[in-house]
């Protein structure tokens, strides 16, 4: 490859791996598999390797991916947490080992399990906890003490410490709390994390600790950062002198006197990753004389002295034997691959989910097809691929009704699914209710997931008139339910009565009308009544409606069991007018953009404040967009404004034009 080619190659693949560095580290939502970025972080270093010239000191090989959030506040590490160096193939272990003793080093090895988590440094003074961090960039962190004080598992005193010690260790979701919030972020129709990495850092990272701390997240500690007070002499003795003071340490190491061992360690270690309640991508090698470290030092990245093993994802194949498809809580119609079971990483499957339609048509699937299979992230099956269709085999197509109430299904042109788009389809019920008693709709105290979820599955709630009738005995009924509990929950179902016009029109779940499309539909026609009357036409005339808007809007309402729904709700005294608002005109004629997550407010709640000032809240940016509104981690409409010159505010400076 030429100098030319060579550096156009390296800048795309910066550019790659910086925007996929932000996603992962910072925003906890990885776009590539890992195997998919180990591949082109590898083919970056190997250009560099081979045009040293083209090494920057901005470049992704030479620093770690992370940043602090402005969320938190900044902590600098007083010893760098450094990244590792990958190996592919125990060939490239070998080579390490090379590199190692030409430097005069004749290494002990301590081979570990690599868990796949979020890095964290404890502090503890005198036993006591003080302060916990993110790794960040290897130099700056985040402080979460607060939030790791809220894990359990994590003690928070240890006995017989030294005067200070401060360790690293990884922050991880166990499997079976990984697929408890998975079933509730499904439930609540969010879209679940992907994985237990990503469940892990988006946990650690809440702005509220208590919702750290329910999440069951855990830790491994796995190195001596600095420490007063004791001294060591090998990374296997200081992780032993860990364990004994109570931190929980790598779950396997094994020190090890040649590549030799090390390799057939990892061996070992794969055949049994399956048997782990922890995500692991890989093992470690480190070398185990303290002294022997100081010998070979570091690079800006990595440490010299160690390097992890990258295990190859599995994939297997088998035959696809049927595709069945079920109603989701928000009315998307999901198909599941059922096939013959294979024994993939550590346990047998024999279904997969295959996405939505347009996921089914881009493979070409056909029963009867010979289809790959893989764990994404070790623990949900995939289809990835067809390795033969079947003998004079047939394409696959979805139903065109509902499965579980036969209702005719539709595709809107926005989006990938199908989906019923009945009210009063049973599969949707939870979901509804769930939508419908929830902070920004009706606000129903008391009446979560897990409430929702045995009301419905009891028979005694169907749809959301149903809860205005429950009575005390059938509130009795339900598990952990004491006199109290009833009562409190019949008091919150009372008061929800009384909510404004739009908390009941965005807790209907109506398609494409979110909380301030509903208040501003709410303000605009005064009444439940008037909004049924009015046509697409007339509905598109509000600020910021369009014709999507309305016309969801009207579908929605000249439904049958909208109108019975809407009725019930009537009978039950439920309010059904606008009862406004103190309003100002201190943002007239303005039009903000908000992006990026916001230091004390969501970006709902700065676009209510927005059209409460008489602003109007837009999507997207563009030459007469007035203000961009910007949190951590904006993207692409920071970038717009920057190049269009529009004025970028903060979160203060944006309170600030409200308080003038």
């Amino acid at each position: 490859m030429e100098l030319e080619q060579a550096k156009k190659r390296a800048e795309e693949l910066r550019g790659i791996i910086e925007y996929n560095n932000r996603l992962y580290y910072d925003q906890d939502s990885p776009e590539l598999e890992d195997f998919q970025y180990d591949a082109l972080t590898r083919e970056l270093r190997q250009l560099e390797a081979a045009f040293p010239q083209l090494v920057t000191e901005s470049s992704p090989t030479q620093h770690v991916g992370g940043t602090a959030s402005s969320r938190f506040a900044k902590v600098r590490h007083a010893v760098k947490m450094e990244s590792l160096l990958d190996a592919f193939s125990f060939e490239e272990l070998r080579d390490f080992d090379r590199r190692v003793r030409e430097a005069g080093v004749e290494p002990e090895y301590v081979v570990e399990i690599k868990i796949d988590g979020l890095s964290c440094s404890l502090e503890y003074e005198n036993g006591v906890l003080v302060r916990a961090s993110t790794r960040g960039d290897g130099l700056v962190g985040e402080d979460v003490t607060a939030n790791v004080s809220a894990i359990r598992s994590i003690p928070k005193k240890l006995e017989h410490a030294p005067e200070f010690l401060e360790v690293r260790g990884e922050v991880y979701m166990p499997h079976e709390a990984f697929r408890s919030l998975c079933a509730e972020q499904e439930l609540q129709g969010t879209v679940p994390f992907k994985n237990p990495r990503n469940a892990a850092a988006g946990s650690l990272r809440q702005k509220d600790a208590r919702v750290t701390g329910a999440r069951g997240l855990s830790i491994f500690v796995f190195n001596v950062q600095q420490v007063r007070g004791a001294s060591f002499g090998s990374h296997a003795e200081s992780l032993d002198y860990l364990r004994q003071l109570g931190l929980p340490v790598s779950p396997r190491y094994h020190v090890v006197h040649d590549i030799e061992a090390a390799i057939s360690e990892i061996e070992q270690i794969g055949a049994s990753r399956a048997s782990l309640d922890f995500d692991m991508d890989g093992a470690v090698i480190k070398i185990n004389d303290f002294s022997q470290r100081e010998i070979l030092g570091s690079t800006n990245k990595f440490p010299r002295w160690a390097i992890a093993y990258k295990y190859p994802p599995e994939v297997k194949e088998t035959r696809l034997l049927d595709i069945e498809v079920a109603v989701g809580r928000t009315g998307v119609l999901t198909p599941t691959a059922s096939f013959e079971p294979v024994f993939l990483a550590g346990t047998t499957v024999s279904r997969a989910t295959l996405h939505n339609e347009d996921f089914i048509h881009q493979m070409g699937l056909c029963l009867g097809d010979t289809i790959q299979v893989r764990k994404a992230g070790d623990i949900i099956p995939e289809v990835i691929g067809v390795t033969a269709h079947a003998e004079n085999a047939q394409p696959y197509q979805m139903p065109t009704v509902c499965p579980s109430c036969g209702a005719p299904v539709v595709h809107f042109q926005d989006e990938a699914a199908l989906r019923c788009v009945n009210p009063e389809c049973p599969a949707q019920a939870l979901r509804n209710i769930i939508h419908f008693a929830s902070r920004d709709a009706m606000d129903i105290d008391g009446l979560g997931t897990a409430v929702a979820t045995q009301l419905v599955e009891k028979g005694l709630v169907h749809s959301a008139a149903d809860l205005y009738e429950l009575s005390r005995e059938q509130l009795l009924t339900l598990d952990k339910f004491k006199d109290k509990s009833a009562d409190n929950l019949l008091s919150a179902v009372e008061r929800s009565k009384q909510n404004n016009l739009d908390k009941l029109l965005f807790g209907f779940g109506i398609r494409n009308i979110g909380d301030k499309a509903a208040a501003l539909l709410a303000e605009h026609f005064g009444s439940m009544e008037a909004i049924q009357s009015a046509d697409a036409g007339q509905i598109s005339e509000i600020d910021g409606f369009g014709g999507v808007m309305a016309q969801s809007v009207t579908e929605f309402f000249a439904k049958e069991g909208t109108k019975d729904l809407i009725r019930r709700l009537t009978e039950l005294g439920l309010n059904m007018k606008w009862k406004g608002e103190p309003r100002t005109d201190k943002l007239a004629g303005k039009t903000i953009v908000v992006t990026g997550t916001l230091p004390s407010m969501s970006r709902a709640e700065a676009e209510g404040l927005i059209v409460k000032n008489g602003g109007k809240a837009s999507g997207s940016v563009s030459k007469k967009t007035s203000y961009v509104l910007a949190g951590d981690a904006a993207g692409s409409k920071l970038t717009k404004a920057q190049a269009l010159g529009v004025p970028v505010l903060t979160e203060a400076e944006f309170l600030s034009l409200l308080a003038d």
